[in-house]
């Protein structure tokens, strides 16, 4: 089921456009909204306002396309961070899978200890009888 395009107006320096797209008419407000912000933020220098409208166009840009960028690589960054961090989670649930194994492994040995030392100690207690009986 496809999703139905929406339509919003919004201002955008000063001007009303009717945007349009399958995105949510929230995020058709946010778009704006940071384009609102790119365009206050270059028309607070002077050198910006004093450039032709083509060259604003070309400046106002180039600062989104810097912004883009730079969250592109802070994306792949954190996606580099995550990929560490997966890799990470995996050696330790091996490792310890590991300890959890080398742990079963001694509690079976020590079982097997206990039982050994009790039939030691039962042998010990049937020698000690034999001896005894064996004096008198």
């Amino acid at each position: 089921m496809a999703s139905s395009k929406n339509y919003t107006e919004v201002l955008i320096g000063g001007k009303v456009f009717t945007l349009s797209g399958f995105e949510s008419e929230d995020y058709l407000q946010k778009v704006s909204t940071y384009l609102n912000h790119k365009i206050e933020e270059c028309t607070s220098s002077d050198g910006y306002r004093k450039q032709s409208a083509e060259t604003r166009s070309v400046l106002l840009a180039l600062n989104i396309a810097d912004d883009y960028f730079k969250a592109k690589k802070q994306g792949g960054a954190l996606e580099s961070d995550i990929e560490a961090k997966d890799k990470e989670m995996y050696d330790l649930k091996h490792e310890l899978i590991s300890v959890q194994i080398k742990y079963e492994n001694a509690e079976k040995a020590l079982d097997r200890l206990k039982e050994e030392n009790r039939e030691l100690q039962m042998k010990i207690v049937q020698l000690e009888t034999e001896m005894k009986n064996h004096r008198k």
